[in-house]
């Protein structure tokens, strides 16, 4: 069992061919729950993957960072920073060995404002690609993504482009994954793949 405010019993089968999407709101502990799903999904003698995502623009950002190394260090994840084009985790990585990609939000982020001046209003559709590739070739992989689409009525026209963007990649990798998850209020919600994966919660 992880952290005890996350209710639920962890039963995903060593070595199974299994690919999970979470999602859920900011700051609610579902990458650490990725964390423990990665780890159990890991074969014996292979690697564990950690595709680091995010890159920090402010303060907030680089204590996220570090508050998400501290959590998985002696885990023994091998961390890969991929911050675009995220095919590439292909060339460099074992395909056999257990990965998390944490997180969507911030790969979309990444690839749509690669600078200040410069914006790829299409770049969701570059990244589905690539997310694909990904899927179709990994094992056992764990996707993160953050729930984005209920705090507000309506926002500028550039931030409803990046929601509907990461809602394009969302239904993406649920269409494409064996299980789909929501954490919501320190509780894990099963919308896909709940006798595959025999996830108890109460």
């Amino acid at each position: 069992m992880c952290r005890a405010f996350l209710f639920f019993t962890i039963s995903v089968t060593k070595g199974v061919t299994l690919r999970i999407f979470i999602s859920g709101g900011c700051k609610n502990g579902k990458s650490y729950y990725a964390q423990c799903l990665a780890k159990k999904g890991k074969r014996q003698a292979s690697p564990l993957y950690y595709i680091a995502t995010m890159k920090g623009v402010d303060q907030e950002d680089e204590n996220r960072i570090i508050r998400h190394r501290q959590e998985r260090e002696g885990w023994g994840f091998t961390t890969v920073e991929q911050y675009h084009t995220i095919e590439n985790i292909l060339l460099e990585c074992d395909h056999n060995g257990s990965f998390l990609l944490d997180s969507l939000t911030a790969l979309l982020s990444n690839e749509m404002f690669p600078t200040i001046d410069v914006m790829n209003l299409n770049a969701h559709e570059q990244i589905s690609k690539g997310l694909l590739r990904v899927l179709k070739q990994l094992r056992h992989i764990v996707i993160v993504s953050d729930y984005i689409y209920s705090d507000a009525a309506l926002y500028d026209p550039l931030t409803e482009k990046y929601r509907s963007s990461l809602a394009a990649l969302d239904c993406l990798a649920a269409k494409n994954c064996d299980v789909v998850l929501e954490v919501v209020y320190a509780q894990v919600i099963v919308h896909k793949g709940k006798d595959v994966t025999g996830f108890e919660i109460p």
